[in-house]
């Protein structure tokens, strides 16, 4: 019987067994998929000689993670690689934004737009070294990050206070007007605020664009060397260096609970997998408490909730092996790993509004990635392995386009919405269809498919709105990896600090379950005065027979 159960072999739940085991729990990890990485995958399933990353690609909050540094995963052969350049944003009048590692290049591709903008952004960058340590501290710890906070406030003071808090809970569209005098730095802030599910007039959205544009400013847009896997790779070689087991193909359908308490999983197999101190739960927040754990173990409050929880959007994924360079109109797209393919912060409103209104967007705004530009290994020299994702709504009330999309996405629709996807590229790099040697589709329904946690494809575990932020990530009242049934912890995406791979979560539930022991067992040596507490080994709850 191991001492911890995990539900989940994607990037948090290797990172919590990790560190379970680190402190000598012997640890199980249960994945529903024939392999482990959840949404940290990648295949040569476009063209063999092309590997091509299935979810995720790039990874700034990972290298910004101090709880995968920790974990020094490099000893485990994972390295890391950069582009030229971290992203740019081409406009059709031949202007690009270009976001570069180098402050002064940076800097100088915003001069362009408009003097003065150069400074500004120097500026912003200055509050983030004022402010980056606090931040980071606060992202990767449980809610509300009390030490973090209190280091925050002292540093909030010297950076301007209420002032500062008022900037990065403006829209980015407003935070960019007052910012910059030209359309460069608001294309930076405003795309990368797009990377998750904020609108350019959302509250917050200036924050998070501020935070993600830091983030490649200091730390670049990183890509494990030969793939989203080699990440996934060096969590599990580590894990089973310290006598972790992964299990592949096992569906947890649900987590026993015994005496008020979690005791193990059931598997789709019928197998009961006893846990002897807890069970850490890498799945949703409406997974979890909305299938896995009977409705009756949990308060009527935290279920009715739920019924409000907000997904972030669907995503639309395209791949393709490329037989030469992306033809840019913009040069410096070129060194580029990711492009942002919008026309302007405006293109962005109209893209966001036509999802808000449920209606499929007509001209996409395309997040472009050029691997092989980012790691020469992922495809033959002059070659690219390329994707492109975009946003589309969960429930399809109409087509902003001529295609009659509904959101059945059956083939036919999969094939003009992946054409809808390589026309807006086209816009950007004429030309750029020429080039396709294959290309292949994944709709959301199929990245669902591919990973549960992508509930119709969305991919941040729940929106990153204010509203399901912090305290109220997932619902409510919580904002902690603690769950209502004693020894369940919560270890996905929807908790908090929420999406990305930074393998927060994960961490967060796992030192929860070893607090909640080392807690346990002083309260109970309190509990009997003059008595040591007890060893008991092989201590646990027992699974009702099926």
């Amino acid at each position: 019987m191991p001492d911890a159960v995990v539900i989940g072999a994607g990037p948090n739940g290797l990172v919590a067994a990790n560190l379970l085991a680190d402190a000598g729990w012997s640890v199980e990890v249960l994945e529903a998929q024939d392999e482990p990485g959840g949404a940290v995958r990648h295949d040569r399933g476009v063209d063999p000689e092309f590997a091509s990353d299935l979810f995720s690609a790039f990874y700034p909050l990972a290298a910004a993670s101090p709880v995968l540094a920790g974990l020094r995963l490099e000893r485990e052969g994972l390295g890391w690689s950069h582009a030229p350049k971290v992203l740019a944003h081409p406009l059709r009048d031949g202007r690009c934004a270009v976001l570069s590692r180098d402050l002064e290049e940076t800097a100088a591709s915003l001069e362009a737009f408009a003097p003065g903008d150069g400074a500004a952004w120097k500026e912003l960058w200055e509050v983030w070294e004022e402010l980056r340590t606090g931040v980071l501290d606060a992202m990767f710890t449980p809610f509300p990050p009390v030490r973090a906070g209190a280091r925050m406030a002292l540093r909030l003071r010297g950076a301007g206070g209420l002032r500062l808090a008022r900037t990065l809970l403006l829209p980015v569209r407003r935070l960019g007007e007052e910012e910059f005098r030209g359309e460069g730095g608001r294309l930076l802030l405003a795309g990368n605020a797009l990377h998750a599910d904020l609108a350019p007039e959302a509250t917050g959205s200036g924050g998070f664009g501020w935070l993600m544009s830091m983030l490649g400013q200091t730390y670049g847009f990183p890509v494990p060397t030969g793939g989203a896997g080699a990440l996934t790779a060096a969590l599990a070689r580590r894990l089973a260096r310290r006598g972790g087991a992964v299990r592949c193909g096992e569906r947890v359908t649900e987590v026993v609970v015994r005496g008020g308490r979690a005791v193990g999983v059931r598997t789709a197999g019928g197998e009961a997998v006893a846990a002897r101190r807890a069970v850490l739960a890498g799945v949703s927040a409406p997974a979890l408490y909305g299938s896995l754990v009977d409705e009756r173990h949990l308060p009527g409050r935290l279920l009715a909730d739920l019924k409000r929880f907000q997904w972030d959007f669907a995503t639309f994924k395209v791949d393709w092996a490329l037989n030469g360079s992306v033809p840019w109109t913009c040069p410096e797209a070129a060194q580029a790993g990711t492009v942002h393919l919008a026309e302007g912060v405006d293109g962005l409103t109209r893209f966001a509004a036509q999802i808000a209104m449920g209606r499929v967007p007509d001209e996409p705004f395309a997040l472009f990635g050029q691997m092989t530009t980012a790691d020469p290994s992922r495809s033959p020299r002059g070659t690219e392995s390329a994707w492109a994702y975009t946003h589309v709504p969960h429930r399809v009330r109409g087509d902003a386009g001529d295609d009659g999309l509904t959101g059945s996405w059956d083939a036919r629709e999969q094939e003009a919405m992946a054409d809808r996807v390589e026309a807006q590229v086209e816009r950007y790099a004429p030309g750029f269809r020429g080039l396709i040697r294959a290309r292949r589709v994944l709709a959301p329904p199929t990245l669902e498919s591919m990973d549960a946690n992508l509930h119709g494809g969305a991919i941040n575990g729940g929106t990153t709105a204010m509203h399901q932020q912090l305290v109220f990530r997932p619902t409510p009242g919580t904002g902690r990896p603690e769950t209502p049934v004693p020894g369940l912890y919560l270890a996905s995406a929807s908790a908090h600090p929420g999406g990305g791979v930074h393998g927060a979560p994960g961490a967060n539930a796992a030192r929860a379950a070893l607090r909640r022991r080392r807690t346990g067992a002083l309260s109970h040596l309190r509990s009997r005065p003059g008595r040591r507490c007890p060893r008991r080994r092989n201590a646990g709850f027992p699974l009702p027979r099926s």
